[in-house]
């Protein structure tokens, strides 16, 4: 096979000719209907300035802020409740003055007079007068579990404190999940100034709230009243991020947009009670007050261990389940150039860990470890830090070196959420009726796809700092695609990460918006930011760029924007500028548009050259009359035994009786002659080779039926039975969006052509992608109809039936 790639490469087999016509107009004019999709993004994008460049990397004179914390904080375990004390120290790195500050406090999310809680709409599967009978509407469990817990606990921030380190009381204000503070004076550029807040709140229940942090209790363990397994995220106020971009950052929080946040460097006293295990963002600085002798000798010898070692064994930790304590422990944790830090506190935790050697012996040593109660069971043992190293090692080679000194897997109710060096991940084991714990295929592929998806997004967004409120598919739709890689190099026998062919119901969907939207504002954020990025970086890798020209560019992209905060325009140009291939149609249709990829290949014409030689051409001719089917008139005459007048009088002939239409005389032979003496030399060797090689020469007529400009991947079927592959750029539709024409020249006779054989590009309708076309296989469901209401229709009594299989297909 041969597969063309870039305009400069060509096939020795293939000439390929353009059929379309040159338009004069550059973009939409009134007096053409003519719609460019390869306009320059040049008057979308932000314009180039010191801060961030033309080529998208940081200009001469970027700045970011820094934000560095000093915390204390109490768990209590009884009260599920948070008691701390924090000084943070604020540098202005920016050129500009600050007179007010702006800090996030994102508990106040669960007040119940919060505006994400008082803008949340009601969304039921209600049926209303279905076939005349009215249907109530469906409130489920989980939300009336919700709605009562809020009721019975006090949540949000109770703020006791807020002060300069000098003692003067700062004044401030309370707007929803933001808190401005009126500085004394203004806070130069360069400045530096610090101030304390002392802070408690009543911990979430995880799975009454749906939350990204909170408590789970497991009320059947043997202590008296249970256990708890406590995740403490987004549970201290923290710097709103100030950028050259947007200046303050301080959109409220609704619970879907996630954060933007300030590097700066941590000091974390964690107080717990004693025989609970603690794993945080940053390195443990007082091992020897926290763990005994043989925890830390493990610990080390984990180190240069070929499988995960346990700190915490499960016997020890089935043991600390059994019986609460007085006594407390503090846990003090130190993480350097973080944005953020989380923390996990139980008694139920086992602790395995396990050194990776990254980049050779001179890169530093990383821990990766896993945190999990018994309800992980085997599933954690065996794969939870193996998929964290895992992870490393592939991300590692499509960006940088893992930075940091620690990578943690904590298993908790959160499905699966990240942070700096720590992520919560929600699979487990199932227990058996005999006691002992199993779990499925479909667990076992959710614990590693979950475990790498989370460990990935240390790398973006905790390093490449993108503003996830504002843009989620700069952190999600990024980690998909490399989580997908990353999978796929786990087992490839396991269908891992986005391909082409799993966003094509959204695409042609009415639910979706640009990528390009706020993502407050997106009406199905899974496959808006998720999916359909993976699926388009998959494309640009494999269909468009090639997988050497998007992985140094992807690589640039981390390298440069490494601990800094880039924007998607930084992303596009970035690409682009390393690629070295214009890619704005690309980011145009794929980022900026609802338009989806559906081309047709809508017909195909076989052309022969005209040789000019009666000899060769005049038999040609009477070969195609011969093909073409009898007067129907003619047939039905013969079936009738009708005799016609020449058959009748055979003694009545001439020339024309004996030779037909076709036979070549002198003056044809003569007329051929003159014509080949007429031509130039260089145009006579020309004809006579093509003459002489007698290739096959093709028309397909192609149109794009979905606006989404894309190569055309076309495979063409031999009658020899061979197949060749054709790469054609996407810019044979710059002057034509709608309808292009395509001269192809083979050495074979082509028997069938196929648009996108592959499902490569999403296209969403593959049934105009074949011709001759195909018949389209499908199936026949049987099943046995019941009528419940006569005068229900059956329409609404099978709307009804999929609605419900709908729902328990979701509950599975």
């Amino acid at each position: 096979m041969i597969q063309i790639k870039n305009s400069g490469l060509t096939a020795s087999l293939i000439l390929l000719v353009s059929l379309t016509l040159p338009v004069s107009a550059a973009i939409k004019q009134t007096k053409v209907d003519f719609e460019d999709k390869f306009r320059q993004l040049d008057e979308v994008l932000p314009t180039p300035n010191v801060y961030r460049n033309a080529a998208g990397e940081p200009g001469t004179q970027y700045w970011q802020q820094q934000a560095d914390y000093d915390i204390k904080v109490r768990l209590d375990e009884d009260k599920r409740r948070i008691e701390a004390s924090q000084t943070i120290t604020y540098t202005n790195n920016s050129p500009y003055t600050l007179r007010y500050l702006w800090v996030q406090l994102d508990q106040n999310i669960f007040r119940s007079d919060s505006m994400a809680e008082m803008t949340s709409t009601f969304e039921s599967s209600q049926e209303t007068n279905l076939g005349g009978i009215d249907k109530p509407a469906r409130l489920s469990l989980n939300q009336l579990r919700r709605q009562q817990f809020m009721q019975d606990n006090e949540l949000g921030y109770d703020i006791s404190r807020l002060e300069a380190t000098n003692g003067q009381e700062l004044k401030f204000t309370l707007v929803g999940t933001n808190l401005r503070i009126d500085l004394p004076q203004p806070l130069e550029a360069g400045e530096q100034m610090s101030f304390a807040i002392d802070f408690a709140f009543n911990m979430v229940e995880e799975d009454a709230m749906g939350a990204r942090n909170g408590y789970e209790h497991f009320p059947d363990d043997a202590r008296e009243g249970g256990n708890d397994i406590f995740l403490l995220a987004q549970w201290f106020p923290r710097m709103v991020s100030y950028s050259d971009y947007e200046a303050w950052h301080n959109k409220e929080f609704l619970g879907r947009g996630e954060f933007a946040l300030e590097f700066g460097d941590y000091s974390v006293e964690i107080n717990v009670p004693a025989d609970h295990i603690v794993s945080s963002t940053g390195v443990l600085y007082n091992p020897d007050e926290v763990l005994t002798n043989t925890q830390r000798k493990r610990l080390e010898e984990s180190e240069t261990a070929d499988r995960p070692v346990f700190v915490v064994t499960p016997e020890e930790a089935l043991e600390n389940e059994k019986a609460g304590t007085s006594e407390r422990k503090t846990w003090h944790f130190k993480a350097e150039n973080v944005r953020d830090f989380a923390w996990a506190s139980s008694r139920k935790f086992i602790w395995d860990a396990k050194g990776y050697q990254q980049g050779g012996s001179v890169q530093p040593l990383v821990m990766a470890m896993s945190f999990y109660p018994k309800e992980g069971g085997e599933l954690w043992e065996k794969y939870s830090t193996e998929s964290v190293i895992h992870t490393m090692e592939v991300y590692s080679r499509f960006s940088f070196d893992y930075p940091y000194p620690t990578a943690q897997s904590v298993n908790g109710p959160v499905g699966g959420m990240e942070y700096p060096m720590i992520t919560f991940n929600g699979p487990r084991t199932e227990l058996q009726d005999d006691g002992s714990r199993t779990y499925s295929l479909a667990e076992k592929r959710f614990l590693i796809g979950v475990v790498i998806h989370e460990i990935g997004h240390i790398y973006f967004p905790m390093i490449v700092n993108s503003d996830e409120r504002q843009w989620t598919w700069m952190d999600e739709g990024l980690n998909s695609f490399l989580d997908g890689v990353a999978g796929r190099e786990w087992d490839p026998n396991i269908p891992w990460g986005v391909e082409a062919r799993h966003i094509i119901d959204y695409m042609k969907s009415q639910q979706q918006v640009p990528i390009m939207t706020q993502s407050d504002s997106v009406l199905r954020l899974g496959p808006n930011a998720y999916t359909k990025p993976a699926a388009a970086l998959n494309i640009l890798r494999e269909v468009i760029l090639g997988r050497d020209l998007f992985d140094f560019a992807f690589k640039e992209y981390a390298r440069r924007w490494m601990f800094k905060r880039p924007t998607p325009s930084d992303f596009f140009r970035t690409m682009e500028e390393a690629s070295g291939v214009d890619l704005d149609w690309f980011w145009r249709g794929w980022f900026y548009s609802t338009d989806h990829v559906d081309i047709s290949v809508d017909r195909v014409y076989e052309l022969q050259l005209d040789t000019k030689d009666p000899d060769i051409d005049w038999e040609r001719r009477r070969q195609e009359q011969a093909d073409k089917p009898v007067s129907y008139h003619v047939r039905r005459n013969e079936q009738e035994g009708r005799k016609t007048w020449v058959e009748l009088n055979p003694d009545v002939t001439d020339f024309h009786d004996e030779n037909d239409r076709f036979t070549v005389t002198n003056k044809q032979r003569n007329e051929y002659q003159s014509f080949l003496d007429k031509l130039e030399p260089w145009e006579r060797r020309v004809f006579e080779r093509a003459v002489e090689e007698d290739k096959n020469y093709y028309v397909l007529d192609f149109s794009n039926k979905g606006g989404l400009v894309m190569p055309i991947l076309l495979q063409l079927t031999y009658a020899d039975g061979t197949t060749e592959d054709m790469y054609i750029a996407a810019e044979i539709w710059r002057r034509n969006a709608k309808q292009v024409s395509k001269l192809v020249v083979t050495d074979k006779q082509v028997v069938s052509v196929a648009v996108d054989p592959n499902w490569e590009t999403a296209d969403v309708d593959t049934a105009n992608n074949y011709y001759p076309r195909k018949i389209i296989r499908s199936r026949i469901e049987a099943y046995k109809y019941k009528r419940d209401l006569d005068h229900v229709s059956r329409d609404v009594m099978q709307d009804a039936k999929a609605e419900l299989k709908t729902d328990e297909e979701n509950n599975d």
